[in-house]
This record gives C-alpha cells, structure tokens and sequence, in this order.
C-alpha cells in the first residue's frame, strides 16, 4: 500500500496519510529512547515485534467493546489505522509500585498497590510530560468535560483488567503502563479511540517466577537484552514460535524464531 505524506513522526513510530480520507498509516522504528529521548539507540527489529504485539492487543480490546483506531496490519512494520486527534494526555494506569512512583514518593519497590492507580501526564517534552491533576485536564480543555474524562477513566480501568488475565494467562506480570486517545468523527459522530500502541515499549511486564523484566526497563536500566525480551512477550502471546517449551525466562543467545505472518 502506497503512503502519502509524511504527517508526523515520533520517538517510536511515523505516520503517514493513508490512502483513504480519515486514515494514516503507522510504521514502526526500531528506534529505542528513554528519559525524554536524552539516551536512544537502534534495536534491529524492536519495531517488527512492537507492530505485532500492539496489534495482538489492540485487536482483542476491540473484541471487548474497546473502540481503537486500529483498522487492520498491512506488513510487519506497518497499521493502517483511523486518523485521530490525539489528546495530549498520557493515562498511565499503575498495578504495581516501580518506577517514577517509587522514586518520587518513597515507596518500596515492587510494592502491590490496593487498587489501580490511575494517573494523568501532560504530553509535553520540553517539559518532560509532567504529571497533573485531573482539574488540569479540565481547566486547560484537554479534556472536553467531566463526561468525557470519565469515559476514559472507564475504558483504561477495562484495559486494565483485561491485560492484568491476558497476561496473568502466560506468566507475565503487568506492573504498570501508559495509554493514548484520539478523537475522530464515525458516522457524524465524535468518538473517542484508543490510540498509539500497547507494547512493552509502553508496559511494565516482569516474569511472575523470576521477575525479570521483559519491556524497555533492560534499555532504560542497560540490562541487555533488549530483543530477546520482547521476542519471549510475542511467542508467550503465540505471535512467534519456537521449538521446545520454556519454564522460565533465560537470556543468552536467541534461538531461532519465526514471526506468524497471518
């Protein structure tokens, strides 16, 4: 399928206008960055694996009622997906105290949460996509109205507690992970999607057993072994196969692996 122009292009991904009106085309890099793009580095074949996985998930959501720009994979890099206007909120829905929590607030490491903790980051790299207060959104009109957020809130807690057995099903604990949403008009009506992706470039996975980490964390905390981490979260999806069972996670050299191209 042909792209058009050039329409933006992320840390992660590009998107191109799409050959239909109200479409776009988004291909994935394998581009890695961390701490607002201050250490990036290339991770042959990271954007192949990223394509699958998010459209793995994305593809079960909408079979549960979650709307997402997703329309359908055209080649292992590439979506076809609904054009959208993003809004620029990160909902980052947390399972399990690590990262920027832990460090800000004290608390320990891996430590269970109640509940889900759902919080809101104001996209913004020159400002290092602070955190804000839900009457952020709504003073600064990045959320149209009370309505509106809660209808997101809702869908992200969804999200939640599907990926939590999703991924609970294959030994993966989903510590925590961040969502996007755009807005688009279907049938004159303003509808609010899911966007973006859901990989473990935007997810917290670790290993039940082990606990090792299977997402960005191996390129933010130079943990190596980047590739075969995301390889073991597709062929646990049954996305790639390999020959023989694993019981648990081991890193060292890759074994062969074939990606299913259906």
């Amino acid at each position: 399928m042909n792209k058009g122009k050039k329409l933006y292009e992320g840390k992660a991904k590009i998107l191109y206008e799409g050959p239909e009106k109200g479409t776009a085309i988004q291909h994935f890099k394998d581009h890695a960055t961390a701490f607002n793009n201050l250490k990036k580095s290339t991770v042959e074949g990271k954007g192949v694996l990223n394509n699958r996985i998010s459209e793995h998930i994305f593809n079960n959501l909408n079979q549960i009622g979650i709307q997402t720009h997703l329309i359908r994979r055209l080649n292992m890099r590439e979506q076809l997906v609904r054009l959208v206007e993003i809004i620029p909120v990160e909902f980052i829905v947390r399972n399990i105290a690590t990262g920027s929590l832990t460090k800000k607030l004290g608390i320990a490491d891996g430590t269970i949460l109640s509940k889900p903790l759902l919080e809101y980051s104001y996209k913004n790299d020159d400002l290092g996509d602070p955190l804000v207060a839900r009457e952020h959104l709504l003073e600064f009109k990045w959320i149209k109205n009370q309505k509106e957020l809660d209808q997101i809130n809702n869908y992200c807690l969804r999200i939640n507690d599907f990926m939590l057995g999703m991924f609970r099903g294959i030994g993966i604990k989903l510590v925590d992970f961040k969502l996007e949403f755009g807005k688009t008009n279907i049938n004159g009506v303003e509808t609010i999607l899911l966007a973006d992706e859901i990989s473990p470039d935007t997810c917290r996975l670790w290993d039940v057993v082990s606990e090792k980490k299977l997402d960005k964390d191996r390129f933010r905390k130079d943990l190596g072994n980047i590739i075969q981490a995301y390889q073991e979260v597709a062929r646990r999806l049954g996305i790639i196969h390999e020959e023989g069972n694993i019981s648990e996670v081991k890193f060292g050299k890759p074994k062969s692996i074939k990606i299913k191209n259906k």
